[in-house]
C-alpha cells in the first residue's frame, strides 16, 4: 500500500503526485491523444445514451472529456473550472440531464473518472492523501470550511482515513527546496486558473537535511481567469450585446451587467445553460436594440462555445506572453470575430489586477515581518507566471538575480506527497476551522 498520495486539484488542470522510490516524487501520467501528460484537466462531460432501452448519463473528465465535446458538441454537457464553485454557498446543486449533481457529486465523479484513466498508477491507494488549497477560495464570500468539508466528502469513497489539507503554495515551497545548497528565505508565488497565492518560509540547512519553517502566506481571488476575462470584457462582450440597449415600455434601457459578469468565470457561463437566465436573455433578445449581438450570446450559451472561446483567449494571452501584438480569432458561428490586441493594451486592462497580486504580497511581507530585501529567492510557478507583466513586476521588486521558475504544473503536486511524507506532516496542515497551519500559528 503506498504511503501517500499528493493531489492538486486546480481550476485548469489536477496532478496526482506519488513518492518515488528514491524519495523524489512521481506524477501520474496520462494519454492526451498521442502525448503522455501530467496534467490532467480539471473537466468534466456528461451526455445521455440508451442502456438496455433506457436513457442513462455517460461522462467522462480530463482529456477524454474534451475530445467528447468537441466532436458532440450541443449533445452533451461539459463543465469546467469546478474548483471555483467549492467554497460557495450560493453554489448548491446544477442539473445535468434531469439529475441533480451537488458540488461534492461533481468532485467525486471526477475523481473516480481520473483514477479509471490512470489505471494500474492508482490500482491501490494510500491510507494518507495530502491535498492542496489556495490560502484565498476564489468566490464572492468564499467559505474555506464548506470547501474543505466537501473535498473531505468528496473522498471519502475513495477509502483513505487520513485526508490532509495544505496550502498550495507550501507544497510548491517545499518541492523547489530540493534545489537550495544554502540556508534562504524564500517567497513562493502560485498562480493558478482562480487564485494567486503567496507563501514565505525559510529554508536552513543542519546536517545535510533540509529543516523547513512557515513565516507568512497570503492569497487573491486574481489569477489567469481574471486575465483571460479582461480580453473577453474588452474584446469579446461588446460583440455579445455589453453596452448594447433593449426597449422596455418606451424606454431604452441598458442591458443588464450581471449577464456579462458571467463570463468572468468559465463555469458559470457553462451553468448558464439550465438556468434561469437563459430564459431571461432570450427574452431581452426580443426586446433588444441590437438582437443580433444579443442572440449570438445566447448561441454562445446553448452551443456550448464556451470552451472554444476559453481556448481561443487562452492562445491568445500566451502569443502576447512572447511577442507584442497578435490576432485574436473567434468564430460566433453567424459571424467571426477578429481583431488584433496589442501587448500594452493587455497590460492596461490587467493593471487592477496586477495591483491586487501586489498588495497579497505585500501582506505576505508584513505577516512574515520582512522586507523585499530580506527574501533571498522567489520561485514563481503556475501558468500566469508566464505573463511578461507579472513577471517584471516581481523582478522590479526582488531584483531579476533572484527569481526562478520551473516545473510550473507539478511542482504542488510533488511538495504536497513530499510532505504527506514527514513525521511533522501536522505543522504544515490547515484544517477546516484554521486560517494557518500549524507550522505559522506557533510562530
Amino acid at each position: 500500500m503506498l504511503s501517500c498520495m499528493g493531489f492538486d486539484f486546480g481550476t485548469t488542470n489536477s496532478v496526482v503526485a506519488l513518492p518515488g522510490r528514491d524519495g523524489v516524487p512521481q506524477p501520474i501520467q496520462f494519454r492526451d491523444g498521442d502525448q503522455i501528460v501530467s496534467a490532467f484537466r480539471s473537466v468534466l462531460c456528461f451526455w445521455e445514451e440508451q442502456t438496455a432501452g433506457r436513457p442513462a448519463i455517460a461522462a467522462l473528465a480530463g482529456p477524454r472529456a474534451i475530445e467528447h465535446f468537441i466532436e458532440n458538441a450541443g449533445d452533451c454537457r461539459f463543465l469546467q473550472s469546478l474548483k471555483s464553485f467549492a467554497a460557495s454557498h450560493l453554489f448548491q446543486n446544477t442539473r445535468v440531464y434531469g439529475r441533480s449533481y451537488s458540488f461534492e457529486q461533481l468532485l467525486e465523479s471526477f475523481l473516480a473518472l481520473l483514477r479509471d484513466q490512470a489505471g494500474e498508477q492508482l490500482a491501490s491507494l494510500p491510507q494518507r492523501f495530502v491535498l492542496g488549497r489556495p490560502v484565498q477560495f476564489a468566490g464572492s464570500n468564499p467559505d474555506p470550511a464548506l470547501a474543505l468539508a466537501r473535498y473531505r466528502a468528496a473522498m471519502a469513497p475513495f477509502g483513505g482515513p487520513d485526508i490532509r489539507f495544505v496550502y498550495e503554495p507550501v507544497g510548491a515551497a517545499f518541492y523547489f527546496a530540493r534545489r537550495l545548497k544554502h540556508d534562504a528565505t524564500v517567497l513562493v508565488a502560485d498562480f493558478g486558473g482562480g487564485t494567486s497565492d503567496f507563501s514565505i518560509m525559510r529554508f536552513e540547512m543542519r546536517g545535510g537535511m533540509v529543516h523547513p519553517h512557515a513565516l507568512a502566506s497570503s492569497g487573491v481571488d486574481v489569477a489567469g481567469d481574471s486575465f483571460d476575462y479582461r480580453i473577453i470584457d474588452h474584446v469579446v462582450a461588446p460583440r455579445l450585446g455589453k453596452h448594447s440597449h433593449y426597449r422596455d415600455w418606451g424606454k431604452s434601457l441598458p442591458m443588464p451587467r450581471r449577464f456579462y459578469t458571467s463570463l468572468a468565470r468559465w463555469n458559470e457561463l457553462s451553468i448558464m445553460k439550465t438556468s434561469r437566465a437563459l430564459r431571461e436573455l432570450k427574452e431581452l433578445e426580443r426586446l433588444s436594440e441590437e438582437p443580433e449581438q444579443i442572440g449570438a450570446f445566447i448561441s454562445l450559451i446553448e452551443d456550448d462555445l464556451g470552451y472554444r472561446l476559453y481556448r481561443a483567449v487562452s492562445q491568445a494571452k500566451e502569443r502576447l506572453s512572447r511577442e507584442d501584438r497578435t490576432e485574436f480569432c473567434f468564430d460566433m458561428g453567424a459571424t467571426e470575430l477578429r481583431t488584433m490586441i496589442e501587448r500594452k493594451q493587455f497590460e492596461a486592462w490587467i493593471a487592477d489586477d496586477l495591483a491586487r497580486i501586489a498588495a497579497a504580497v505585500d501582506l505576505a511581507l508584513a505577516r512574515a515581518g520582512l522586507d523585499a530585501g530580506d527574501i533571498d529567492r522567489v520561485f514563481l510557478t503556475g501558468g500566469s507566471s508566464f505573463v511578461p507583466a507579472v513577471r517584471q513586476q516581481f523582478e522590479a521588486r526582488f531584483g531579476p538575480d533572484r527569481i526562478e521558475t520551473g516545473d510550473e504544473l507539478v511542482s504542488i503536486a510533488h511538495g504536497l506527497a513530499m510532505i504527506g511524507g514527514r513525521e511533522d506532516i501536522d505543522l504544515w496542515c490547515v484544517d477546516e476551522g484554521s486560517n494557518e497551519p500549524d507550522a505559522v500559528r506557533a510562530l
